[in-house]
């Protein structure tokens, strides 16, 4: 007990009031850190590799199963219970919006939050080297010793959200620029003699190198119809993935097109024409929303120059003036 009272006296005296804090707090994340890399590489247990190589050498799996478990992440498998959602709707949606940013893998929920954690841990602690940096918690109040420890955690935490956030605005805008010019590259493979799958293929492998977003999505569709997956809910899925209402709309008008019995490449033709018009309109506005967003920064730059130059001999000639006077 009195070796107890000795080192708690001290963590206060040479970190300060919160000084027993801050060691407890140091020693928690070292322990974690520490405990990481066994856990990741942990041996496999050897029930489940027998297992898994009777299943293989009978070869009781069906080929399904075997292309739905490969490239899985062996190493986060383990640890899915905690890197996942438990609730099925809040893991569908997680997955929608990682594969709208553009992350299409199976474990792209699992390595969001484990990138969510991870940083978070670094945050905390590069928070508390911060504070160490200081001279210790001593100078600080409670509420400048939360935010210098707590802020970078949380801001390390909430880093991921904020990168999937932008990726997704970000692959919005590009299938948006790029779509008009897909669908007029689609409707020339179409009038060729193509049929759409074949078109939809050649768009996408022409689409590569100044639309990589939107080439991908047309790479999904193109890969999905050839498994054998129905047209019409392999388009509802590209409208749902990509979340952008032009895409949305060249669905319904292909799936009433085929349904309806009607010419694909006509359809194809006045909604191209329409996309057309509509990428001239969003210049236009983009143009004439520029002169308002000028405005403040050319006030800024221009008004106190030029108050300078013309107000400054004024003001000197005043100041001269008074010097005299007195």
């Amino acid at each position: 007990m009195d070796m107890l009272n000795r080192i708690n006296d001290l963590l206060t005296d040479q970190l300060g009031e919160f000084g027993p804090l801050i060691a407890v707090g140091i020693l928690g994340m070292f322990m974690i850190l520490l405990t990481l890399p066994l856990l990741l590489n942990q041996p496999e247990d050897p029930l489940k590799k027998l297992k898994r190589d009777t299943e293989a050498a009978s070869k009781q799996k069906s080929k399904k199963d075997q292309l739905r478990q490969r490239g899985n992440n062996q190493k986060l498998e383990r640890f899915a219970t905690f890197l996942e959602p438990k609730d099925a709707e809040e893991l569908s949606a997680m997955q929608l919006t990682l594969r709208q940013a553009g992350y299409q893998s199976k474990d792209a929920v699992r390595f969001f939050h484990f990138s969510q954690f991870a940083l978070g841990i670094l945050g905390l602690f590069a928070g508390f080297l911060y504070v160490l940096s200081l001279g210790g918690a001593g100078e600080l109040s409670s509420q400048q010793l939360v935010i210098y420890v707590v802020g970078p955690g949380a801001v390390g935490y909430l880093a991921p959200k904020y990168w999937v956030t932008r990726r997704v605005a970000t692959r919005k805008e590009e299938i948006t620029s790029g779509f008009p010019d897909a669908l007029d590259m689609l409707l020339v493979c179409v009038e060729a003699g193509q049929s759409l799958d074949q078109s939809i293929v050649r768009v996408a492998k022409e689409l590569h190198a100044s639309y990589p977003a939107l080439a991908d999505e047309f790479e999904i569709v193109a890969y999905e119809m050839k498994a054998g997956k129905d047209k019409d809910r392999v388009l509802r899925d590209m409208a749902t993935r990509c979340a952008v209402q032009d895409v949305s709309s060249f669905v319904t008008v292909l799936i009433q097109s085929a349904t309806f019995g009607t010419s694909i490449a006509e359809a194809l033709r006045v909604y191209a024409g329409e996309m057309r018009d509509k990428r001239v309109m969003r210049a236009e506005e983009a143009a004439n929303k520029l002169p308002t967003k000028m405005t403040l920064a050319t006030m800024m730059l221009t008004v106190p120059p030029l108050l300078i130059i013309l107000v400054g001999p004024s003001v000197g000639g005043i100041m001269d003036l008074s010097n005299m006077s007195n």
